[in-house]
């Protein structure tokens, strides 16, 4: 009998030790994806603010409506889901248009979208953007 418990603690920690290990490959997938928000880009129009809050050459995050807009030239404007590709975290600042994700560390290109630093590998998604009104609105129809 006393070989017994010897052996269930080995069952069990070889279990355990397949589980932690499978728990990593799962949190640690190298396959990017567009997240866990089934919409990572706006369904309707939303009103972001004015214009001139992006500054040219430069690029604003909109983190309430999870957009990031870029102004390449005077009036011009392009937008991205502010939505990262790997795990669906949003992004959390822009410094010298690069998007950082605070959840695993990608970095994105605000002015084209595409992935700088993994683990993300899928740009983030184009949105709409368009002046109306004197303000920048992104979304559908925009």
């Amino acid at each position: 009998m006393s070989g017994q418990p010897t052996a269930r603690r080995t069952v069990l920690k070889g279990a355990a030790l397949a589980g932690v290990a499978g728990l990593g490959v799962a949190a640690c997938s190298t396959e990017s994806k567009l997240g866990h928000a089934q919409t990572p880009t706006p369904t309707a129009p939303v009103e972001l603010g004015f214009p001139d809050e992006v500054p040219v050459g430069g690029s604003k995050l909109y983190r309430e409506q999870r957009v990031v807009v870029s102004c390449p030239a005077k009036g011009e404007f392009k937008a991205f889901s502010a939505q990262c590709t790997h795990a669906g975290c949003l992004l959390d600042k822009v410094e010298d248009n690069e998007g950082n994700c605070p959840c695993h560390g990608s970095r994105f290109d605000t002015t084209t979208g595409k992935a700088v630093q993994g683990p993300a590998t899928v740009p983030l998604p184009s949105v709409p953007v368009k002046v109306e009104g004197g303000k920048l609105i992104a979304g559908p129809d925009a």
